[in-house]
């Protein structure tokens, strides 16, 4: 096969979801509508949380960040879908998917951390709610932030400068709507034997190592409800985190059913749409499902859209 230069490469070409020109419109609409609700949704939380002082607390704290994580997350890929769908171009510029990578894995990383660590919040104010304040302090608070920010950059940018060094073959077209690593690994002309053992050593550490957190951390909390003597007790201690093992279930479950169909016989193009649930459809359901289980949430929704409809 002829090959090029990764420097000789000026821009991949994104097939998208499909090819029909009957489709276009809408796909253009249907994801348009997907993101604007994703981003006012999670906007929302975040001004919701802000606003109302009974909601300064580390469960709300990490919520909002999971919140802002989702707006960066879908605006990394949906808008430059819909400038191409608009413009009926397929075309991203060779420093642009690599930007796209870049941001794609440091918010989708930041997005499994979060999780995890809000895991362990729930875990602590469960079962040791005692030392529930002392425990999960501004400080440790901040610096889980900080933690979770750094490991995602750190491996973002680790599998980013792997790719720079690959040389590529001449055709550059890659059958999904973004520009997704295992993709891009594909079209690569040089050996990446070497960026392939480190997806999966990465993808085993961050990806089972806080998941096997969440399961840890669900455990505990499941064994201190248990042992509460009344109903109403275990109702409510399990209410404070059902939410959030929701959005565990919807974000993992999406993601292992992405690795199995690219696992499975499945086309590219049948595994891209596959991938439009953790990468869309999750950030936009995951206000609804703390809005519409949460009361303290529900409650200052309504402060805050009373207040800015008396404002206006």
């Amino acid at each position: 096969m002829e090959s090029e230069n990764q420097t000789e490469v000026s821009e991949f070409l994104l097939l998208g979801l499909s090819e029909d020109p009957k489709l276009q419109p809408l796909l253009f609409g249907l994801f348009l509508s997907m993101y604007l609700v994703s981003v006012l949704g999670n906007l929302l939380i975040i001004l919701a949380v802000s606003s109302d002082s009974h909601l300064h607390t580390p469960m709300y704290f990490f919520l909002s960040n999971l919140s802002f994580v989702d707006i960066s997350f879908t605006s990394t890929i949906v808008p430059k879908m819909l400038v191409n769908i608009q413009t009926q171009s397929k075309s991203i510029t060779y420093g642009g998917c690599l930007i796209q990578v870049y941001f794609f894995m440091v918010f989708i990383r930041m997005d499994n951390l979060l999780l995890t660590t809000m895991a362990y919040d729930r875990y602590v104010a469960i079962c040791h709610p005692l030392y529930y304040r002392v425990i999960m302090n501004p400080r440790l608070c901040g610096l889980l932030i900080l933690l979770s920010l750094f490991i995602s950059i750190m491996n973002a940018l680790l599998h980013s400068l792997m790719l720079v060094h690959l040389s590529f073959c001449t055709d550059l077209k890659i059958p999904h709507f973004f520009c997704e690593l295992a993709q891009i690994l594909e079209l690569a002309c040089s050996d990446t034997l070497i960026n392939n053992v480190l997806v999966y050593l990465v993808t085993s550490l961050l990806g089972v190592g806080p998941l096997s957190g969440i399961i840890f951390s669900y455990t505990r909390i499941v064994s201190s409800i248990l042992r509460i003597p009344s109903t109403g007790g275990k109702f409510k201690a399990f209410s404070t985190c059902g939410s959030h093992l929701s959005v565990v279930c919807l974000f993992y479950g999406t993601c292992v059913g992405v690795y199995l169909s690219s696992a499975s016989s499945l086309s590219p193009r049948k595994r891209a749409v596959a991938s439009v649930m953790y990468t869309v459809v999750t950030p936009m359901m995951n206000p609804f499902i703390y809005s519409l289980r949460n009361r303290d949430i529900k409650g200052a929704l309504r402060k805050l859209i009373s207040g800015m409809s008396s404002f206006s």
